[in-house]
């Protein structure tokens, strides 16, 4: 599998996880964002790969000591819940559903299993939203622990698809983007320094006709190409910005929306 840099925290992240509005979230810091980032990837890219393997092939496993893929879609649902917890300060409600066998759990149908990895992974998203800056040693475990948890099944869907002769989610081309031309006047606006977290800010450029990005915790320094008036993206990596305004017509923030993950930033003086 691949990793693409992430123009904040250079990580990229396909994610299926719903953003939260600012006001629901604790006060965070850059070491949660990029636990946010990561879970993100992930976790997106589990869904993805379950929502490409056909139901048919649900019961497969490449040798009898191995999980089947069902069995890999329930087991997931039930360490989000259990390792989020931890560190989240939140509880799941379970159900006399939720108590079945894994064994049955992992038979139930495709549409099922899916649903509910998605539910897990939304609950997962508030538990992180919940953290604010990280100080404890034991959230950290825990949070590496969700973490790895998530990568380590990634990994061995991953390799599961090859051996059905399938493409697996990371491996897939970035979608094609068509970049307009925009006059320097219209770009001018939105030079200046935002602020995503405590330690994490992106300055934007213009050199040349053209805006340019480069992050704090990054040496990297990549091009915004414009789709609109105030929608850019980057050509390395799926990753898209859009700048807001106030009323009045003042730039005062962006949202860097990355694999369905919206991260937004102030502007600052």
């Amino acid at each position: 599998m691949r990793l693409r840099a992430w123009i904040v925290l250079t990580l990229a992240l396909p994610a299926a996880l719903p953003a939260q509005s600012p006001a629901t979230r604790a006060p965070g810091d850059g070491v949660m964002l990029a636990f946010e980032n990561f879970a993100g990837i992930y976790g997106s890219r589990l869904v993805a790969a379950l929502d490409s393997i056909p139901e048919a092939r649900y019961a497969y496993r490449p040798t009898p000591a191995q999980q089947t893929v069902g069995y890999i879609a329930q087991h997931l649902e039930d360490a989000n819940y259990e390792l989020c917890q931890q560190f989240g300060g939140v509880k799941h409600p379970g159900t006399a559903k939720d108590s079945a066998p894994d064994t049955v759990k992992a038979r139930w149908p495709k549409d099922t299993l899916v649903a509910r990895l998605r539910a897990s992974l939304r609950f997962c998203d508030t538990a992180l939203g919940r953290v604010g800056p990280l100080r404890s040693m034991a959230r950290a475990s825990s949070l590496l622990a969700f973490e790895t948890d998530l990568a380590e099944h990634y990994s061995q869907l991953a390799g599961y698809m090859r051996l059905l002769g399938l493409v697996p989610p990371s491996a897939l081309p970035q979608p094609a983007r068509t970049a307009i031309e925009l006059p320097a006047s219209a770009l001018r606006p939105f030079v200046g320094t935002y602020e995503a977290a405590p330690g994490v800010r992106m300055d934007i450029t213009l050199h040349d006709g053209a805006l340019f990005i480069h992050s704090t915790v990054s040496d990297a320094t990549r091009r915004l190409w414009p789709e609109s008036n105030r929608d850019f993206f980057l050509k390395e990596v799926d990753a898209q910005i859009r700048f807001t305004r106030e009323v009045g017509g003042a730039v005062t923030g962006l949202v860097v929306h990355q694999n369905g993950r919206d991260v937004p930033a102030k502007r600052i003086p």
